[in-house]
């Protein structure tokens, strides 16, 4: 077994989801799940199918961001994993409806920091291990800070 990391491509620092599935209806239902979640929900789905021709199934809204969905999806080749970007949403908006999909098994991250990908490779093909969300922890928050996140939330419309 070879243990690779793959980078997520994403120059826009857009937000993603980063899942792992279980069926080829998988593109269907996550693209139901969005617009019933948000409609008119600008994004872009990719699943690595994962049996039978193992193709890269894609949909969304949004052409560009179907096709940075595709490229990462491709790179990482990860059985029966999906990724989805989004523009002009946060994951929290649509993360529940995502969870919610019969064939969702799990998600790695829902983010828009740097995203590095763990990828085991055996002979048979590759799995995701694990990802890494973003940098390390520079510090403990301090009340200024615990102040500028309350704002933060606020401005966004998350708390009065």
């Amino acid at each position: 077994m070879e243990i690779k990391t793959v980078k997520i491509e994403n120059p826009d620092g857009l937000n993603l989801i980063l899942g792992h599935s279980h069926f080829i209806k998988t593109v269907e239902d996550i693209y139901e799940a969005m617009v019933n979640a948000v409609p008119f929900a600008k994004f872009g789905l990719a699943f690595c199918e994962a049996s039978d021709a193992c193709l890269v199934r894609h949909t969304g809204t949004d052409e560009e961001l179907i096709k940075l969905a595709k490229k990462n999806a491709f790179n990482l080749s990860a059985g029966h994993s999906f990724i989805l970007f989004m523009k002009d949403l946060f994951p929290v908006n649509v993360l529940n409806s995502i969870k919610n999909v019969p064939e969702v098994c799990r998600i790695f991250c829902a983010t828009a920091n740097p995203v590095e990908v763990l990828i085991a490779e055996t002979v048979q093909g590759r799995g995701i291990l694990g990802v890494i969300d973003g940098l390390a922890s520079k510090g403990i928050e301090t009340e200024e800070d615990i102040q500028a996140r309350k704002e933060l939330l606020r401005r966004f419309g998350y708390k009065q």
